[in-house]
């Protein structure tokens, strides 16, 4: 069972971290630090769009429109933190 929970937390990590890359690309790109033009960037950048777009567009359904703020990835790393702590303290 121990493997199995140590197993679901580095998912959970390795999904944190791809929704952080994911943030500091985004602001990358706007401030035109990132060019998506470079065939590296842009693939990186689509990959991740592809990854994470079906999981922020369910969580986008249910937020109100706040205009040019998308706050789909904070909700989704609230998330993937009610979850460590739910498996580390062991559930209720």
């Amino acid at each position: 069972m121990t493997a199995l929970l140590e197993t679901v937390l580095l998912i959970l990590r390795i999904a944190q971290w791809i929704i952080l890359i994911h943030i500091i690309m985004s602001w990358l790109i706007n401030f035109q630090v990132l060019n998506l033009r470079q065939p590296l960037v842009a693939q990186i950048w689509y990959g991740i769009n592809n990854l994470l777009d079906p999981i922020y567009s369910r969580i986008r359904n249910m937020l109100p429109n706040l205009g040019g703020i998308d706050l789909a990835p904070l909700v989704v790393l609230i998330g993937i933190f009610f979850l460590q702590r739910l498996i580390v303290t062991g559930g209720m």
